[in-house]
């Protein structure tokens, strides 16, 4: 895959980011190299390649799912302007 100047123009109206068109030969080049660079990847044979989360063989550290501080609706909704049930109350804004 190859990217044209108006390609460019267009990544970088997305991305809010001014280009001049002294600078577009440029990242035209280095977009290319970077898309050069991920087609190489996709050469790669990975099957029966498991997925990593490290070089190290580890485990991820996981914690227990179990609520902690629950109970505490009172204390959430204190500085509320209005509440009612332990829910906030907010003036309707849809029709």
């Amino acid at each position: 895959m190859s990217v044209d100047a108006a390609t460019v123009r267009r990544i970088a109206h997305l991305a809010r980011i001014a280009v001049t068109d002294e600078e577009v030969p440029h990242l035209q080049g280095e977009l290319n190299a970077m898309l050069a660079f991920v087609e190489q990847l996709a050469e790669v044979n990975v099957d029966g390649v498991e997925p990593m989360t490290s070089v190290t063989p580890m485990d991820m550290k996981k914690r227990v799912d179990v609520v902690t501080d629950g109970e505490i609706a009172d204390d959430v909704v204190r500085n509320a302007p209005e509440t009612q049930d332990h829910f906030f109350l907010v003036p309707k804004v849809v029709e």
